[in-house]
C-alpha cells in the first residue's frame, strides 16, 4: 500500500494570529559518516528505507502569543525526539523478537507506545516550566493529536479536542475523544449527545499539554489496522466544529488528492464562519501498483508498502503512563527484499 498525505493551516476569518501547528514527517534510518579514508566527504549521510510517517496537529491556547508558543513547543519537541522512540537499540530489538517468539504479545509496539506517551509527558512538563518562568506565557497550553503510520498499522496519541478520523467505506469515524467538560457530561448522562456541540462547556478542556489542568496528563492511545481505500484525517476544532462527519466523508470521497481535499475542507470551514484557526491533514491509503515487499519513497513523497491490514481497532488503557492491557496484535513480518 502507499500513503499520500497533505496538510493545510489557515488563520480563519476572525483571529489575528494562527495558533495552530501541524507537521507531516517521513521517518528514515540514517548513517552519518564522521571519519573515513574512502573517497567521500567525511560528513556524508546515507539514508535507508522509510520507517513510517508521523502526523501532528496542535491547537494552542492561552492568549495572543502564549497559545502559539505552546503549540510550537509541543510539535517541535515531539518531532525532535520521535526518532529516538521509533528505533530501539539492537539489544532491545533482539529481546523483543525473542519475547514475541515465546508468545509474550507484541513487545516492540507496546514499548514504542510507552515511549511516545513518555515524550508527550515530557512535552507537557516543558510547556508548564516555560509558562511558570515567563509571565506572558502564564497558563499556556495546547491540544496535541498524533498519528504514526507504519503500514498497515496506525498508532494514535491524543490529548485535547483536536481529532483523528478514520474514513472507511464512505463513513467518517472519530478515533479520538474530545477532552472537554461537555463530552464528560454526555458520558455521565448530564447532557444529551445532540446538545454537546452547542453547550457552553464544549470549549472548556480538562486535558491538554501545559495549561492549568489538575493532575497528570492523560494520553488516549488507539491503534488501527489500515486497509486499501482508507483515509486518515487529523484536524483542529476550527474544522470539525463546522464540518460534520457526513460532510467530511463526502468531501474526502469526492476529492482528487489530499492537497485539494485539504483546500476544500478549509474553504468549507471558512464559509461556515471561520471563527477559529483551521488546520487539517489528509492521508489517503491506496494499493500500490507493484508489490516489492519493501517500503520505498517515490518522487512525490508517498510511502510504498506492500503490507495489508484487517481493519480492526485496539484500545489501550494507560495507568501512570504505561500500558495496562494489550489486545491481540499481528506479529507477521515481511522480510522479502527486491534487488
Amino acid at each position: 500500500m502507499v500513503i499520500v498525505t497533505s496538510g493545510q493551516s489557515d488563520i480563519g476569518q476572525v483571529r489575528d494570529v494562527n495558533q495552530d501547528r501541524f507537521l507531516i514527517a517521513e521517518l528514515r534510518g540514517a548513517v552519518k559518516v564522521s571519519s573515513t579514508n574512502l573517497a567521500m566527504k567525511p560528513s556524508n549521510t546515507f539514508y535507508g528505507n522509510s520507517i513510517g510517517e508521523a502526523l501532528f496537529v496542535a491547537d494552542g491556547m492561552g492568549g495572543h502569543a502564549a497559545g502559539e508558543r505552546a503549540s510550537q513547543l509541543a510539535v517541535e519537541f515531539l518531532a525532535e525526539h520521535l526518532i529516538e522512540a521509533v528505533q530501539p537499540s539492537f539489544a532491545n530489538e533482539v529481546k523483543s523478537l525473542n519475547d514475541a517468539s515465546s508468545g509474550n504479545g507484541h513487545p516492540r509496539e507496546s514499548t514504542f507506545i510507552n515511549r511516545l506517551v513518555w515524550l508527550m509527558r515530557l512535552a507537557h512538563a516543558k510547556i508548564l516550566r516555560e509558562s511558570e518562568t515567563k509571565l506572558e506565557h502564564r497558563g499556556m497550553g495546547t491540544t496535541f493529536t498524533m498519528a504514526y503510520i507504519e503500514l498497515p498499522r496506525m498508532i494514535v496519541l491524543h490529548a485535547g479536542d483536536s481529532r483523528c478520523y478514520l474514513i472507511r467505506d464512505g463513513e467518517a469515524k472519530p478515533i479520538t475523544t474530545d477532552h472537554t467538560l461537555a463530552h464528560k457530561m454526555v458520558e455521565s448522562g448530564e447532557l444529551a449527545p445532540e446538545d454537546e456541540a452547542k453547550s457552553r462547556w464544549s470549549n472548556v478542556l480538562w486535558n491538554v499539554l501545559g495549561g492549568q489542568i489538575e493532575g497528570e496528563l492523560v494520553t488516549q492511545v488507539e491503534t488501527v489496522d489500515l486497509c486499501d481505500g482508507d483515509a486518515v484525517v487529523l484536524c483542529s476544532d476550527g474544522l470539525h466544529r463546522y464540518i460534520d462527519d457526513a460532510m467530511l466523508a463526502m468531501t474526502v470521497a469526492e476529492g482528487d488528492d489530499p492537497a485539494s481535499i485539504c483546500e476544500e475542507l478549509v474553504r468549507l470551514a471558512n464559509e461556515a464562519g471561520g471563527d477559529d484557526n483551521i488546520t487539517v491533514t489528509v492521508s489517503l491509503i491506496r494499493q500500490s501498483r507493484k508489490s516489492t515487499g519493501q517500503t520505498t519513497l517515490v518522487e512525490d513523497g508517498t510511502i510504498d508498502d506492500t503490507a495489508t491490514g484487517h481493519g480492526e481497532f485496539d484500545s489501550f488503557i494507560l495507568e501512570e503512563g504505561f500500558l495496562g492491557s494489550l489486545g491481540e496484535m499481528d506479529t507477521t513480518m515481511d522480510d522479502t527484499i527486491s534487488e
